[in-house]
């Protein structure tokens, strides 16, 4: 059961980093960076949601969860790069 939790997990994130990438124009790393980023993104937002006090049900509020986090670090990386 864990097995497929991870694996969807794994999906979702990757999914959210190719929507991330196709958001920030010109901000996307790439196929595989963007998965890579969608995936630490689904933490962050994860992350960020569960701090303002929003939860995340499903499997669509799960992949929002994950595409605002790969966003918002996309835009954070950006950010650093032009620095």
């Amino acid at each position: 059961m864990y097995v497929m939790g991870f694996v969807l997990f794994l999906l979702i994130g990757a999914l959210a980093g190719w929507l991330a990438g196709n958001f920030m124009k010109g901000g996307g790393f790439g196929l595989v960076g963007n998965i890579v980023v969608g995936i630490l993104g689904a933490i962050f937002g994860g992350f960020i949601f569960n701090i303002l006090g929003l939860t995340a049900g499903g499997l669509v509020g799960s992949l929002v969860t994950a595409t605002v986090g790969a966003v918002l670090l996309l835009y954070i990386v950006g950010l650093v790069k032009k620095a």
